[in-house]
């Protein structure tokens, strides 16, 4: 059996989901032959699926929302991209439809959720499978004037396939298919270096993790220094300019190459960041703290907030909260309104996506 993933290539929480799912195959069906189609980085996708023998196709499925920066979408960039992938699109299917054909195995095509993936599924006959809490017509549909005919073509997409399984802090995705119900998708984390782990365990400051992303956010360092109880963790920024200026600070560690965030969310008491799904699953599944930075231009992040309230200890702030240091680390976080949920996300997908495969090679 062959799995085929057209992940979103608009951020890294896409991949970090898929990433969790694909784990969850590898680790109940060995046999099955698993593929990971993204334009992620191979670098950053082998870090999240710590397998070597889930196979990785670079493909760009989808842009989603072309980002200002981390906490801003450009739409007349997002227009431009769309067309430019469209004149693609052809070419790519065509080209991974011989390939997985060419495999000789039965096929399953997983959407998250690049519209697409009904192409590649319709090209090689197969059953498709849309995996998400939103879709990019709930995303468009808001800028209105060209991204009306862009909401309405992904919904056409969207209303094709065999099931939907359907995350947490979703939109309506009224898409008039067979649904399941997931739990928090995410996947576990990871031992850290003995020497890492050891820094941070004789720590005696409280430990925060800040983060917004594979675009990141250039904050004033010296906005650390108005938090001296506390020390601060951060993902190491692409740009090594970024990295001279931080590298400095007393109260600062940059995490070294080839760990995740999610591999220091059990040291860390807090996390400040944007709104974003994977971060908040894999948070609100170790009880993390999160303080979170608002955002209004994207329809997701009213789901995500509701979600957040009702399901996780946080606080919200500005962006000029953000900028100016006021991060209220000193004040208790907002106890949520409803239970905890649970985290079994990726292996119920797992499971779903197994049962679905097998029924194809019977």
């Amino acid at each position: 059996m062959l799995i085929y993933v057209c992940s979103s290539s608009h951020g890294f929480g896409h991949a970090a989901r898929d990433a969790a799912v694909l784990q969850q195959l590898r680790r109940l069906r060995p046999d099955w032959r698993l593929v990971m189609s993204s334009q992620v980085s191979p670098g950053f996708l082998s870090l999240l699926l710590g397998d070597e023998h889930i196979e990785q196709r670079p493909c760009r499925w989808d842009v989603g929302m072309v980002q200002a920066d981390a906490l801003g979408s450009d739409p007349s960039a997002t227009l431009i991209a769309l067309a430019e992938l469209d004149a693609r699109l052809p070419q790519q299917v065509q080209a991974e439809a011989s390939w997985i054909r060419e495999q000789g195995r039965p096929v399953l095509i997983l959407g998250d959720i690049p519209p697409a993936a009904a192409q590649l599924a319709e090209a090689v006959d197969a059953p498709l499978v849309w995996m998400s809490n939103f879709g990019w017509d709930e995303i468009y549909r808001p800028f209105g004037g060209a991204f009306e005919l862009m909401a309405e073509r992904a919904l056409e997409s969207y209303r094709c396939g065999q099931l939907l399984l359907r995350c947490p802090f979703d939109l309506a995705m009224d898409w008039g298919l067979p649904e399941q119900r997931l739990d928090l998708v995410c996947s576990s984390p990871r031992p850290l270096p003995i020497v890492l782990q050891q820094t941070l365990e004789a720590l005696d400051q409280l430990i925060i993790q800040v983060g917004f992303g594979g675009m990141g956010l250039d904050l004033d360092p010296q906005l650390f220094a108005h938090w001296p109880d506390h020390h601060f963790l951060m993902a190491c920024p692409p740009d090594p300019n970024t990295s001279a200026r931080l590298a400095g600070i007393a109260n600062l560690t940059l995490l070294p190459d080839g760990i995740r965030p999610l591999d220091a969310f059990p040291f860390c008491e807090r996390h400040i960041g944007k709104p974003g799904f994977s971060t908040f699953s894999e948070a609100l599944s170790l009880e993390l703290g999160l303080h979170v930075v608002e955002r209004r231009d994207f329809a997701e992040v009213s789901a995500l907030m509701q979600g957040l309230i009702r399901h996780g200890h946080h606080r919200l702030l500005s962006r000029d909260q953000l900028t100016s240091g006021d991060w209220q680390l000193d004040r208790p976080l907002v106890p949520p309104e409803a239970e905890p949920l649970a985290a079994d996300g990726a292996l119920q997908a797992a499971e779903q996506l197994i049962q679905l495969g097998e029924s194809l090679c019977n």
